[in-house]
């Protein structure tokens, strides 16, 4: 039997990348699939192809950052589904810049998007968690939350606050039987990283032990193995798919 039948699925960041690969993933193992996106069309695409696997989907353009927007969307998609089973905290961004020289734009988007982002999803998320005594929240946090970057310090305190969230919220969430955890990428081959240098990612995969990229399948597999009954005891914890990296 697949192993989220019949559950429903919302994915922040899911129309490309590591998003589109969870969600796809998670309708393969029989989830129905809230795809949101600021893209609306690129969440479309995937919300039609998503449908090929014989499941419900549907696309929703939101900005996470929006409070109200947010909270509207929520609606909108327990209005199409009747519930949300799974929340997948997956939209993300990155303005990478050495901190003297970071602009307070640059800071205030990163924070915007990665972690309110995170928080205006779990609260509205969580409260109906909360009445349906079930959930699974899954928060797609990085390695840099835990080892920092330079020129990341916007991300990694982004990432850092993921965690950060996941504990707390686990603790408030777990008498209600809704789990929390966060999974931790490291170097992963996506669009953007295809386009460096072959120079810096020599320089990337000499800090990996595994001494190769991860795939966003990868990390995919690591949010279906938290959305699933396989990790019902498991809440509050942080999964690296970093290849060694981070250890």
């Amino acid at each position: 039997m697949p192993l989220v039948a019949g559950k429903v699925a919302l994915v922040t960041g899911g129309a490309q990348g590591i998003g589109e690969a969870i969600a796809t993933t998670l309708a393969k193992e029989g989830a129905s699939i809230a795809v949101l996106d600021v893209n609306l069309e690129k969440a479309t695409e995937t919300a039609n192809k998503l449908r090929g696997f014989g499941v419900a989907a549907e696309a929703f353009k939101c900005d996470v950052s929006n409070t109200s927007e947010v909270e509207a969307v929520v609606n909108n998609v327990v209005d199409k589904f009747k519930r949300i089973d799974i929340l997948v905290n997956n939209a993300g961004i990155t303005r990478d810049n050495l901190l003297i020289r970071m602009t307070e734009q640059e800071w205030d988007l990163v924070i915007a998007i990665n972690l309110k982002g995170v928080f205006n999803f779990t609260r509205a998320v969580g409260k109906i968690m909360m009445k349906q005594r079930a959930g699974n929240i899954i928060n797609i946090s990085s390695v840099i939350g835990l080892m920092g970057n330079a020129a990341q310090t916007n991300y990694s305190a982004s990432k850092a606050g993921v965690i950060g969230i996941t504990k707390s919220v686990a603790k408030e969430l777990a008498s209600r039987n809704v789990r929390v955890n966060a999974v931790c990428p490291g170097y992963i081959q996506t669009a953007m990283t295809d386009k460096l240098s072959e120079e810096v990612k020599e320089k990337m995969l000499a800090f990996i032990p595994a001494k190769t990229m991860g795939t966003p399948q990868d990390v995919a597999n690591a949010a279906l193995f938290l959305a699933s009954d396989l990790s019902s005891y498991i809440t509050g914890e942080t999964i690296r798919v970093d290849g060694g990296m981070a250890m």
